[in-house]
């Protein structure tokens, strides 16, 4: 199969969640991701339970399609090996904080010089500049920097924390991908490579498309729990049912709204659809007691064939038996070389004629070291020497 980016190699620094995640993507398209790994620790990732086989699920579902590279980067021998690979290299990516790399003398500016046309793509929590650039973080920090987390949650309660990295992925693992597109692209109209500067916290601002531009032209402070999109009224939200479960609803347009009201026998609700916010707290008052009355199963039943918005909470077990989930191949049978057959999530872009494709498992640390050393002309006995200086 031709991948669209199967001529690209790219050499990744990153641990954990957001690096990864992006490098996954561009693996999922062919491009050949080299993972240079701590001999003596590899990514933390793979400590993580639970675990599927040696190392964490989470890391063998997000390391797939890529090589293990063990390097020590703090020997002169491991920069050196380091620095070779970059001759062959399209792309770096890292995600230290900002002076980790100039202080090993593997920065931008020295990387760049020995290869003009290399693309470096730093993610960090708050970028390369500015007051906070050097300051420790974790998701909830850049949400809370942003004002996300402050809008996150019901009316009158506290910041409820999202059970997904928004800042992570969405700020910087979906952010660097297309940054590193975008440099790939102008490298074809210029021939030269450049530094691609990700900041989590700025990724969660751009993310706020239905809150700040709003604040922004009317100076009007939103509060928790009380816009749109965020259960401010009666017709998008969740209403529990009789037994437990839950019942999401997205009934923002008026037909949406009138065929909601009319399958819960309320015709009454229909004028009421922009009402003050007051008349929307009655409202959802007055929706869960109906709600309450029937299953979820029932009111699924009832809801059947009917265009109003309305759709289960599902629990990650019933995603799994999703007939759309299944249909789209957004979970996916892998085979592992020594798991056998596991299942993992799917490719999320769908293209017609150069999609994405899962061909190698996450490997283990280390477990390409071998192959690329040679390749960069090191013979068995010298391999044999660098493993016992702990330098691979």
């Amino acid at each position: 199969m031709n991948l669209p980016l199967s001529s690209i190699r790219i050499l990744d620094l990153t641990r954990l969640l957001p690096g990864p995640y992006c490098t996954m993507l561009l693996a999922d398209f062919g491009a050949e991701v080299i993972k240079i790994e701590d001999p003596s620790t590899g990514d933390y990732a793979r400590w993580y339970e639970p675990k599927q086989g040696e190392d964490s699920a989470m890391f063998v579902s997000l390391n797939r399609n890529k090589k293990s590279l063990s390097l020590n980067l703090k020997s002169d021998q491991g920069k050196d090996i380091f620095l070779q690979l970059v001759l062959t290299a399209d792309v770096v990516v890292e995600s230290f904080r900002p002076g980790v790399m100039e202080r090993l003398g593997l920065g931008y500016g020295a990387l760049a010089e020995l290869n003009p046309k290399l693309i470096y793509c730093a993610v960090t929590g708050y970028g390369q500049d500015g007051p906070y650039s050097t300051f420790p973080g974790h998701d909830i920090n850049y949400l809370s920097y942003t004002g996300l987390l402050d809008l996150q949650g019901e009316r009158g309660g506290r910041p409820v924390m999202p059970v997904v990295q928004i800042a992570d992925i969405g700020g910087g693992a979906l952010m660097a991908a297309v940054g590193i597109l975008l440099a790939l692209q102008a490298r074809t109209q210029t021939q030269k490579g450049q530094f691609v500067d990700i900041s989590m916290m700025d990724g969660v601002v751009s993310w706020m498309q239905t809150i700040l531009p709003n604040y922004l032209a009317t100076g009007q402070l939103p509060q928790r729990g009380e816009s749109v999109l965020a259960g401010g009224r009666a017709c998008y939200g969740v209403y529990q049912t009789a037994d437990q479960r839950y019942l999401s609803i997205g009934a923002l347009e008026p037909k949406f709204w009138e065929t909601f009201c009319r399958v819960i026998e309320r015709p009454d609700l229909i004028p009421r659809l922009e009402a003050p916010l007051d008349d929307q707290e009655k409202m959802k008052i007055e929706i869960s007691s109906i709600i309450k009355t029937r299953t979820l199963s029932e009111w699924l039943a009832a809801f059947k064939d009917q265009e109003a918005c309305v759709s289960p909470v599902h629990n990650l077990k019933e995603v799994l038996e999703d007939r759309q989930i299944k249909y789209r191949q957004m979970i996916v049978d892998v085979e592992h070389h020594t798991l056998g057959k596991i299942q993992q999530p799917g490719i999320p872009i769908k293209m017609s004629a150069t999609g994405g494709s899962i061909r190698m498992p996450a490997p283990s640390l280390g477990e390409h070291t071998k192959e690329l050393l040679a390749e960069l002309g090191f013979t068995e006995q010298q391999m044999q020497q660098l493993k016992k200086e702990n330098i691979i």
